[in-house]
């Protein structure tokens, strides 16, 4: 069973990121693994990977005719792969040198249709101690209240998600409105997709916490403000999501109730008990990342009068 491990890039300054990433599928240990590059529109950039890829046996390039978006790029990074199996991954992460064998094994386990693989940090910077694990999400990494053992989930993060190759064409892949272009943030591409998987299959995705992939956090990912834009859109993109599929933000509202009735409570009772700053300023953006969610969420339901 192949598996091709679609990676986009558009920029010049993550060129030395994007290598790294590619180079992790590259020398992957299973060895039936295609990796197919996906230029979003950047000449330059897909001149310098032709160079260091174009006589690869392993690796199909392509480059779209402007900026498309990452959505639309991944779809035909798809399109374009070999495999059986079609994953995808972020050109700021690395696979461990046994992810796809895991990844693929767990195909062959469950028979599954979509699988995905568990998201660490690899922190470029000092690690912010305010920021709760409850909200690694917003760094793009595996977050508390996430399943912890093997089994199925609605999605796993984007950039560790991967499909049986024909049914995500059936499916007609990410929606092309979603995802990362140019300075357009609406996010949870990657939900809606398991979401459709699920209503139109009945199948949801074997989530593999083994087979791990590092995220790297640039110093900027952990400045509070820029946390508090990410929580903020992280709401209006769930509510616009709500709107596409109701049933596309049952885990949300499941990680909420968590929130509520678990993840605060239980750090407020830590921080009666055996205080400190680091527990305090946790409890506090904890609070205030939910908040900050909140109004991303309402300020969606507010009418375009434009």
């Amino acid at each position: 069973m192949k598996i091709s491990v679609v990676l986009c890039t558009y920029s010049m300054d993550r060129y030395p990121e994007f290598q790294e990433a590619a180079e992790s599928i590259l020398k992957q240990t299973y060895e039936d693994t295609e990796l197919v590059i996906v230029v979003d529109g950047t000449e330059e950039v897909y001149e310098r990977v032709q160079t260091d890829y174009g006589t690869n046996p392993n690796t199909t390039i392509h480059c779209n005719d402007q900026n498309r978006g990452l959505s639309y790029s991944r779809n035909t990074g798809a399109e374009l792969a070999a495999g059986e199996v079609v994953a995808f991954l972020d050109d700021d992460a690395v696979a461990a040198s046994d992810w796809a064998e895991r990844i693929i094994d767990a195909y062959k386990r469950y028979d599954a249709l979509a699988v995905g693989g568990r998201m660490v940090p690899d922190w470029l910077s000092t690690k912010p101690e305010y920021l709760p694990e409850e909200y690694y999400f917003l760094i793009g990494v595996t977050y508390k209240g996430f399943r912890e053992t093997e089994g199925y989930v609605r999605n796993t993060f984007s950039s560790n998600l991967s499909f049986d190759r024909e049914v995500f064409l059936d499916l007609g892949g990410f929606r092309t409105e979603m995802g990362k272009r140019g300075e357009n943030d609406l996010q949870g591409g990657e939900t809606e997709l398991c979401a459709r998987l699920e209503r139109e299959t009945g199948e949801r995705v074997v989530y593999v916490p083994d087979a791990t992939i590092e995220h790297k956090i640039y110093e900027y990912r952990t400045d509070r403000q820029w946390l508090l834009e990410r929580a903020f859109w992280q709401g209006y993109s769930k509510r616009r999501m709500a709107e596409i599929d109701s049933d596309a933000t049952s885990t949300e509202r499941q990680f909420l109730r968590q929130l509520l009735t678990d993840f605060i409570p239980g750090r407020f009772a830590e921080l009666v008990i055996s205080p400190s700053v680091t527990k305090l300023e946790k409890f506090v953006m904890l609070l205030v990342f939910t908040l900050s969610v909140g109004v991303g969420y309402l300020y969606a339901l507010v009418p375009d009068t434009s």
